[in-house]
């Protein structure tokens, strides 16, 4: 069966070269003699596997060994508890840019822990631009947590301005996106299923003096100091998830951070000005600078464009450009390893559509 070109927020599209390594392994690692989902995971092959990543990950961020690199499982919402139990202690405060749904359930699972203060929103345009970044942040928060890029809405911050505090980043949907200053941050994390692999698995980078700053009695496995001095494995870890990230990371040190991020450019570019001079069909967010070169969210002028876009893209193996649920429309994800064929194919489609009349 032909290959469908794969435009889903998650899992996501991975390099045809990731997935026949990935497939190879599973039948055997790496003349073990055995498949990669039964290698223990306190083998010294699995302890090789963990440490190249870290190491890729530092080579990629542009960051030392003044920070620590973690692989945990429970998704982006684990993070969202994870990040208040350890930081927050009993009647601190944190601040939340709220800049989308992701970035305001982080808010919300913070409010269990402490006072969680939405310094900024822009929950009341529904989310088709970004809010103003705070122009004052009070020293005495125990962090700031923002999302680099909001995937239900296309929204994504280009720069992000000093705070004076810690500052969170969850970076789930444009991680190695494109060049970026990852020192700022005290905390970034992200879940493999975008750019880093497969679903399953979560990337954790913590610079170390943020480790000192842990007051609270948390269970091992609820504690960064617990994974990171256990090296990712505190527990069963998963071995064959964090394998493919492993993968994914070879082959975007392959790549170069300079090529994603132009071809990136390119592809969002590409789709943009096709929706900025549709007449079917119009870009969710209109302000170019507040634009994801990630996830491109649109909605059609009719019912009739819509039911046509679904059927036809159907028709030439075009998958997963369904909105989120809670928003409906389209979403096409233009994660690293989509290619500009691919979206130039989905174009096609679209100007056949324009063609039509109705």
């Amino acid at each position: 069966m032909k290959r469908q070109i794969n435009f889903n927020a998650g899992p996501a599209a991975l390099p045809r070269e990731v997935l026949q390594q990935a497939a190879q392994s599973v039948i055997e690692y790496a003349g073990t003699g055995l498949s990669i989902l039964e290698l223990p995971h306190r083998s010294r092959e699995f302890k090789e596997i963990i440490e190249e990543s870290k190491a890729l990950v530092k080579d990629i961020c542009g960051i030392g060994d003044d920070y620590e690199v973690i692989w945990l499982q429970g998704g982006g919402r684990m993070q969202f508890c994870m990040v208040p139990m350890n930081f927050m202690s009993p009647g601190a405060s944190a601040g939340y840019i709220d800049s989308g749904k992701w970035a305001a359930d982080a808010a919300k699972y913070a409010g269990f822990y402490g006072k969680a203060l939405v310094l900024e929103s822009s929950k009341q345009t529904n989310y088709n631009k970004l809010p103003d970044w705070p122009s004052a942040i009070h020293p005495a928060l125990s962090y700031v947590h923002f999302t680099t890029n909001n995937t239900i809405y296309g929204t994504q911050w280009k720069s992000v301005p000093a705070t004076g505090v810690p500052l969170i980043a969850d970076m789930s949907s444009d991680i190695f996106s494109r060049r970026h200053d990852y020192s700022k941050y005290s905390l970034f994390y992200a879940v493999a299923q975008k750019n880093i692999g497969a679903a399953g698995n979560t990337m954790v980078v913590i610079r170390k003096d943020m480790l000192a700053r842990i007051k609270n009695t948390l269970p091992p496995m609820l504690d960064y100091r617990a994974h990171v001095k256990e090296n990712s494995i505190l527990n069963t870890s998963n071995v064959f998830g964090i394998y493919v990230s492993l993968l994914m990371l070879r082959w975007t040190k392959s790549q170069g951070i300079y090529t994603i991020e132009r071809n990136n450019i390119e592809k969002a570019k590409l789709l943009y000005e096709t929706l900025d001079i549709s007449t079917r069909f119009k870009a969710y967010v209109s302000e170019p600078e507040h634009r994801s070169i990630m996830n491109v969210c649109f909605t059609a002028i009719s019912p009739e464009a819509e039911k046509d876009l679904l059927s036809l893209c159907a028709e030439n193996g075009i998958t997963g450009i369904k909105g989120h649920r809670s928003v409906g429309g389209f979403r096409v994800s233009l994660y690293n390893a989509v290619t500009l064929k691919d979206v130039e194919q989905l174009v096609w489609v679209m100007k056949e559509i324009e063609a039509k009349s109705y």
